[in-house]
């Protein structure tokens, strides 16, 4: 896992009004340890599974999802998150100012609030995550077809990275 990554979490982690947030409702160790160990450069893949599947379980559970989403606002929180989820993209920097960008529009965070706030998108979602671990790709543009097709806020969401470039820059070849 990404070192920008464990440490965006790290930083969240570390927020008072985030634990504060959570602390009812999930294992504060079981937190420590993931991410303790994803620290750690040859961790264990079964680590990373954990950790979505925690991810899983604290996405449909209200209270920790808008703690996350407040936490995103916080630009030392956002732009770690942002710089690990660009830092494989060396090598297409046109995608990764484009990814930066949309991450820094309030615009384009008000709809990601809205996406993640249907259980049925989520569902499909990390049943889309789901197929691409499992490197079925018919299941995964199946999955993002039903997205955009039945989900309107999907494609305010598309529309809204669409301003910034995001699709064109994926559709660019490399």
């Amino acid at each position: 896992m990404n070192r920008n990554l464990v440490k965006a979490l790290q930083v969240a982690w570390e927020l008072p009004e985030f634990r504060s947030g959570v602390r009812h409702v999930v294992d504060l160790e079981e937190i420590a340890g993931l991410l303790a160990t994803l620290s750690v450069p040859d961790h264990d893949h079964e680590v990373e599974r954990s950790l979505l599947s925690l991810l899983r379980s604290a996405l449909d559970t209200v209270e920790i999802r808008e703690a996350v989403l407040l936490l995103l606002e916080q630009d030392e929180v956002r732009r770690p998150l942002v710089a690990a989820a660009v830092e494989p993209l060396a090598d297409r920097p046109g995608q990764a100012a484009a990814i930066a960008s949309a991450a820094e529009d309030p615009v384009v965070r008000r709809e990601v609030r809205a996406v993640l706030a249907s259980a049925k998108v989520r569902e499909l979602i990390w049943q889309a995550i789901e197929n691409q671990l499992s490197d079925d790709r018919f299941g995964l543009i199946r999955r993002a077809a039903v997205l955009f097709v039945w989900h309107p806020r999907v494609r305010r969401l598309a529309w809204a990275v669409r301003r910034h470039g995001v699709l064109r820059e994926l559709r660019r070849k490399q």
